[in-house]
């Protein structure tokens, strides 16, 4: 998943650098606002590109007596901050941009440098999407596409298949917003396609921060996981009960696993120890991305009645 991730972000990386120089210069030479705000829409995507692959890197950094658990979560916590970039800088700017263009409304200058622009950029976008499209639809299986983001626990894919998304709809909007100022020659469609594509990137933004939310906090492993490590458990004759079972996702590849296991009261010390032995290796065997297992040995807990 890491190296699919990567490439998705160098592709959206590539083809948001080059839309970015071509929108501010269409914006220079026309005056538009929701060009403008295409432009950075584009410089904001970029950036953000920067931090998932900054975030990545350090998400690999090995673990120390600081950080025992590594520091996975960090892709997590980059990934959150690409959200509020989103939010704060890319709707904040492109509504205000909008907004501005509406009070003090300017005349556009040779509006076809946008039409030429904005196709050169749904073709760069439109590529960059596919990619990103192509390699999330691999990645989610047998899963819809709004399970498979819900299950996700490698945010970088579907933040880069979100962001590029919204980059489609604003090209879309920003053309038809450019096209109605021209045959009518009111200003209000020109600023109102810049609010529009603001309020559609604060839209992504809520989105994103909401499925990092989880996995920035603690969100478990999958549900399939879990069943299976109480089956691995449940195999050996001196488990009489499954107690507990706690597992969280330290990172995309790391899951933490801790278990409350009764054994029997004649179990023997050795017996004890194999098991624990045999149900770790099996586990991580089966599972790759769980890392590190814990086994506790409770009594059953009792309800109180």
């Amino acid at each position: 998943m890491d190296s699919s991730s990567k490439k998705v972000i160098y592709a959206a990386l590539a083809g948001n650098t080059l839309v970015a120089i071509t929108k501010f210069i269409a914006a220079s030479f026309t005056g538009s606002s929701a060009m403008l705000s295409e432009a950075i829409h584009s410089v904001v995507d970029t950036g953000n590109q920067g931090l998932l692959l900054y975030g990545m890197k350090q998400a690999k950094k090995p673990a120390s007596a600081e950080f025992p658990f590594g520091h996975g979560k960090e892709i997590y916590f980059w990934s959150f901050v690409v959200a509020i970039m989103i939010f704060a800088v890319g709707a904040g700017i492109s509504i205000y941009e909008g907004i501005h263009s509406l009070q003090n409304p300017k005349p556009l200058e040779d509006p076809y440098i946008n039409y030429i622009v904005l196709v050169i950029a749904m073709l760069f976008e439109g590529a960059a999407w596919y990619y990103a499209f192509k390699e999330f639809t691999k990645a989610k299986g047998k899963w819809g596409y709004i399970e498979a983001i819900k299950r996700e626990k490698d945010p970088s894919m579907f933040i880069v298949l979100f962001e590029d998304s919204a980059a489609m709809l604003g090209l879309a909007i920003a053309f038809l917003g450019i096209f109605l100022y021209q045959i009518t020659g009111n200003p209000v469609y020109d600023g109102g396609a810049s609010i529009i594509i603001g309020c559609i990137l604060g839209g992504t933004a809520i989105w994103l921060a909401y499925e990092t939310k989880g996995l920035l906090i603690g969100e478990s492993a999958k549900a399939e996981i879990v069943e299976a490590i109480k089956k691995h458990a449940e195999k050996h004759a001196i488990v009489e009960n499954v107690n507990e079972i706690l597992t969280m996702h330290m990172g995309p590849d790391f899951v933490l696993v801790n278990l409350s296991l009764d054994f029997s009261d004649t179990s023997l010390a050795k017996d004890v120890e194999k098991t624990i032995s045999d149900i770790d290796k099996k586990l991580k065997k089966q599972f790759p991305e769980i890392k590190r297992v814990f086994i506790e040995a409770e009594a059953k807990k009792r309800l109180k009645s």
